[in-house]
């Protein structure tokens, strides 16, 4: 090697390697025609975030922890400095905004669902071992492997805030229910069996009188959080079908479910084929097959478990209202509780696709068999 060509090699490196666990960024300097592309696996904690590093086909760096701050003006830098940087973090409590600012800031962010990296079974789990294994797979995946890890679709600020309204409308009613079943628990230990709208002021009132007397106050106390909550989930329903804007749905459905699925959904035309759409729902088969056999088991339940569950409550409504639709015949024609739940949950991704269907206006209801309201 020439000293020419040995002394430009080690200003390159030395440029690549400059940047240290808690300095400020000041120069960093690559050269735009060559291309370099920066990819850091981002473990992502309110405190603080775990950062592995690799440099275009290089060997990943130790990984090592900074603050939220000091990622973002590493990236800035890294950018200005003419790098192409790609990063990648799991979806989790710490929300949207690290991506948002990373992609403001010019560089390629994806949010990938979350699992166990410990593919190989040593049951150790670091934060700094989580951020290579990230970093690792996000150099697979724009090498063209687009199975490493499943990303997660990012919605925008509006569609964030209209899908919140929905949620907070869930933990209401979550809440209700929790508070409904500790009144139950405490009349059901003394011996008194309460009928199930105990809580109703109606009934509450006559059921006073018959629940002994050192027990009124506890279950005064959790009637009257009901009570509360009972008026605060008329008000977010109102919300979320105002916000909704559903024009049609399908009968048995009804405007609150058509507008939390839209919500959750996000965008309908997402989906390039009806299989994306199952998986989505996470009511497809899991199965286990091997040689000659083919066995297939419950539901894998991969995907959003709040879509899952509207579905599935969707269909049971439908029962009476939709004569003429297929998956429905076959389930009213199902003898057993466990054969009817399976064709339950079959209906529940039929109609899933179905209204997929007819949101992105590949199909029309009466094609499908579907009276809508």
């Amino acid at each position: 090697m020439s000293a020419d060509r040995g002394r430009k090699v080690a200003q390159t490196v030395g440029a690549m390697n400059t940047i240290t666990t808690g300095q400020v960024i000041k120069s960093e300097r690559a050269p735009v025609e060559t291309g370099v592309t920066v990819k850091l696996g981002l473990d992502v904690h309110a405190a603080q975030i775990t950062v592995s590093r690799q440099d275009d086909g290089m060997l990943p760096k130790p990984s090592r922890q900074m603050s939220w701050s000091a990622l973002v003006e590493l990236v800035e830098t890294l950018v200005k400095a003419g790098y192409r940087v790609r990063t990648c973090y799991e979806a989790g409590p710490c929300g949207y905004g690290l991506h948002r600012q990373l992609t403001g800031l010019g560089a390629e962010n994806l949010v990938v669902a979350p699992r166990r990296w410990d593919e190989q079974g040593k049951r150790v789990k670091t934060d700094k071992r989580d951020a290579r294994e990230l970093c690792d797979r996000l150099d697979r995946y724009w090498r063209g492997n687009r199975t490493v890890f499943s990303l997660v679709r990012v919605p925008t600020a509006a569609q964030e805030q209209r899908r919140a309204v929905g949620r907070h409308r869930g933990m209401l009613l979550k809440e209700k229910q929790r508070a409904i079943v500790r009144g139950h628990g405490l009349m059901l230990a003394q011996g008194f069996q309460a009928p199930a709208g105990w809580w109703e002021p109606a009934q509450w009132y006559t059921l006073r009188a018959e629940v002994p007397a050192w027990l009124r106050p506890q279950l005064q106390d959790w009637q009257a959080k009901i009570v509360v909550l009972a008026g605060d989930i008329e008000q977010w329903t109102e919300q979320v079908t105002t916000i909704g804007q559903v024009s049609s749905w399908p009968k048995g459905v009804g405007e609150l479910t058509a507008a939390l699925l839209n919500a959750e959904v996000l965008d309908w035309q997402r989906f390039h084929n009806r299989r994306q759409v199952a998986s989505y729902t996470g009511l497809c088969p899991s199965e286990k097959s091997t040689g000659l056999r083919r066995r297939q088991g419950a539901v894998n339940k991969h995907g959003n478990p709040r879509v899952r569950h509207l579905l599935v409550e969707a269909v049971w409504r439908m029962l009476a209202s939709q004569p003429d639709y297929p998956p429905l015949k076959k389930l009213r024609a199902a003898v057993g509780a466990r054969a009817r739940k399976r064709y339950a949950v079959a209906a529940a991704r039929r109609l899933a696709i179905d209204y997929w269907r007819l949101q992105t206006g590949q199909c029309t209801a009466a094609t499908l068999g579907l009276k809508m309201a």
